[in-house]
């Protein structure tokens, strides 16, 4: 049975919204960050994203050709899956438009035999998906930014979500990785 596991980009103060422009893509100058990467990307084999997401990522990564981080090759060779009700054509090989409800488009996709689903980005499926309780983990990549203010993983709900530490880990960029399990 596949996981759905949630990976973000997410500032100290909670913000996954990147408009302030805070992120900054790792390089291969950081190998142990990119031999975390490459181990997500090896226990997943389908990418799910939202269509803005989708089609601003569909627009980069296709075209690099020289990323020796291996993100390039990744996305360019899984499969992907948009949730989207007006999306007509991906224009990315090995992409599926899922138009249906979210809850049974992610119960058909977990049920399939395979590796990880991994979502990342899409701050307004992600933050569905949360409400949902769909995620079975949460990679987090915290950076040491606090930008006061935007989007966050978990939006403001009155609901108190309970979660199991499954690894810390800190790099030398000051970056950290936290992985959380949900309790149910």
């Amino acid at each position: 049975m596949r996981r759905l596991v949630v990976t973000e980009n997410i500032t100290s103060d909670g913000v996954i919204d990147q408009a302030k422009g805070w992120f900054q893509p790792i390089d291969d100058d950081d190998p142990d960050m990119v031999a975390a990467l490459a181990k997500q990307t090896a226990g997943s084999d389908a990418f799910l994203v939202g269509r803005h997401t989708f089609e601003q990522m569909r627009g980069f990564w296709p075209r690099q050709r020289h990323d020796r981080t291996g993100v390039a090759d990744y996305l360019n060779s899984v499969s992907k899956f948009v949730i989207s009700r007006t999306l007509a054509d991906p224009e990315w090989e090995g992409t599926s438009i899922l138009t249906g409800d979210v809850t049974d488009e992610i119960a058909r996709l977990t049920s399939a035999p395979g590796k990880d689903i991994v979502v990342t980005g899409s701050i307004t499926l992600v933050q569905e998906l949360v409400r949902l309780d769909l995620p079975d983990e949460y990679r987090l990549f915290v950076y040491p930014v606090v930008v006061g203010g935007g989007r966050r993983l978990f939006d403001a709900d009155d609901r108190v979500r309970q979660l199991e530490l499954l690894e810390a880990r800190a790099f030398r960029s000051g970056v950290v990785l936290l992985r959380y399990a949900p309790k149910r």
